[in-house]
């Protein structure tokens, strides 16, 4: 039963994450049509993070994920961001339309996300690295399915968007074939501060540094990989089909693997040796601009399954660490504060590429990899620490 829950959730992740980068997957056609810069370029991946935030936040507040049925929840928000989504393709003829319908999208993936974390945490607690590493595989290469619809050649921008919704329409319907798991805590009451509690908690605390440090790098990566390699290798159908295989197969190969593994040998072991692959990428991301395109294919595969392969390990690490009845509370507070960070630093390459081109642009995400080492380090050495993993850490 289990099984077919979580192959379920897997497909509705790849289908409804679709719209997320639909519109950031089409930046070349955009940017001819409405002349827009590189930095505006970013706002419309950086609208969707913003309202995502707001959704999360708003949900966190009144413990939303924990309260409301998560197939009906993530049902009903799957529908309303194809619908934002495809609203974009409609009406859309400029940055002043596509960004609030942008925001729009992002507020109804935030009732995607965290609830999928709950749906699975209710069904695996025994084996929740493998299963929330497999529901952020699914969110990857969802997220990496509109590099591979623009590698074939969408006769127009408008039809890579409706795509995407219409995959998102299709992860409502199978959303209703979820169940809640036998691990689902029992509804808790309404706390409108439990959330401010999650940062007194020094492990907690811990735990959502390291996530932040993550999403620093996270997110920048997987909106700008595509036009740095554009810009060091050459665009074409290669291209698009070599940013999709970075960042959702390798990216998807990561976040499972690595769930795997953590769940034998810790979560902090993992989360360590991701940060620490995926920061060297980016050093390798200035040394190995303009160089053939060999090198810079391996560079972006091993960067694809690295900055993402730790990501479902700090949601179980918070899922193992936080209160049980409102674990869904606290994995939306660490979402919408990491997915707060990576407007920043999307924002901030953006910014850097169009004044000193794509050579150095990566590397101001440097710190968010040392910061989540360090944290990860504390952790690991903090005594609460062993309720990690079934005590592997």
């Amino acid at each position: 039963m289990r099984q077919r829950i979580l192959g379920a959730l897997i497909l509705v992740e790849v289908l409804a994450m679709s719209v997320w980068f639909s519109a950031s997957a089409v930046v070349p056609q955009l940017r001819e049509e409405w002349g827009i810069s590189a930095t505006g370029a970013a706002s419309l991946t950086g609208a969707v993070q913003v309202g995502f935030v707001v959704g999360s936040l708003a949900s966190a507040l009144v413990n939303l994920p924990d309260r409301v049925s998560p197939r009906l929840l993530i049902a009903a928000s799957a529908v309303g961001a194809a619908g934002a989504n495809a609203a974009v393709a409609a009406f859309a003829d400029g940055l002043a339309v596509a960004l609030p319908l942008r925001l729009a999208t992002g507020v109804f993936l935030a009732g995607i996300y965290a609830p999928g974390l709950v749906v699975a945490a209710s069904w695996f607690r025994d084996r929740l690295g493998l299963a929330l590493g497999a529901v952020v595989g699914a969110l990857t290469l969802g997220s990496g399915v509109p590099h591979l619809i623009s590698a074939f050649g969408a006769p127009q921008w408008q039809l890579a968007l409706l795509v995407g919704s219409g995959l998102a329409l299709a992860a409502g319907a199978v959303a209703l074939t979820l169940s809640d798991g036998p691990d689902r805590a029992p509804t808790p009451k309404l706390q409108l501060g439990y959330a401010a509690r999650i940062f007194a908690d020094r492990p907690l605390r811990l735990a959502n540094i390291g996530y932040f440090g993550h999403m620093w790098e996270l997110y920048a990566v997987w909106a700008w990989l595509p036009i740095y390699l554009a810009a060091s290798i050459g665009g074409g159908t290669g291209t698009s089909l070599l940013a999709f295989a970075a960042i959702g197969v390798a990216g998807a190969a990561g976040a499972i693997s690595g769930g795997l593994v953590a769940d034998r040998f810790g979560r902090t072991a993992v989360t360590i040796a991701m940060l620490a692959t995926s920061g060297l990428a980016i050093v390798g991301s200035v040394a190995l601009f303009g160089a053939h395109p060999a090198p810079v294919a391996v560079l972006a595969l091993i960067w694809g399954y690295s900055v993402i392969g730790d990501s479902g390990q700090f949601s179980a690490a918070v899922g193992e660490l936080a209160e049980r009845s409102y674990v869904g509370t606290a994995l939306t507070i660490q979402l919408a504060i990491g997915f707060l960070i990576t407007i920043i630093s999307i924002q901030l390459v953006g910014a850097i590429a169009d004044a000193d081109g794509w050579r150095w642009a990566f590397l101001v995400l440097l710190p968010g990899p040392l910061i989540g080492l360090a944290a990860m380090g504390l952790l690991r050495r903090d005594p609460a620490s062993a309720r990690l993993a079934a005590g592997a850490r």
